[in-house]
């Protein structure tokens, strides 16, 4: 039923904003915009070897509460999970969960963006096997 990870939409009442910030924390930039004239709804990034998507959408579009969790943690695999949560901070970020190991070479972060989306942070030996070559 589920296949894998598709599109991961965060919200922000500052798209333009998010983007830049995202941008300058990722180090990639969009590749999706719409609408294509004037300021954006929403953007898509495509990001590691997958090509996962993070989307950035208006907060007014969202059918869900803004500005507070959702219920929902997406977690990202990293290599280096202490830098991956520095650089969250170092870009103005908030540590929710700090790295907390979990065994097995397993562990795990949650950091806030600025605009109120929770991101998970993993380093997972499933993933990185799954992906070595």
């Amino acid at each position: 039923m589920l296949r894998g990870l598709a599109t991961v939409t965060l919200t922000a009442d500052d798209v333009p904003a998010a983007v830049r910030w995202y941008a300058d924390l990722l180090g990639v930039q969009p590749y999706f915009a719409r609408p294509v004239e004037g300021p954006p709804a929403y953007v898509e990034f495509r990001l590691g070897d997958d090509e996962d998507e993070l989307g950035v959408m208006d907060a007014r579009y969202a059918a869900w509460p803004v500005g507070r969790p959702a219920g929902v943690v997406v977690h990202w695999h990293v290599d280096d999970l202490p830098a991956a949560v520095d650089r969250f901070e170092a870009h103005g970020g908030t540590v929710v969960q700090p790295p907390t190991v979990r065994g097995e070479g397993w562990a795990t972060a949650v950091v806030a963006d600025p605009f109120g989306n929770l991101l998970g942070l993993i380093t997972s030996p499933h993933w990185a096997g799954a992906h070595a070559g």
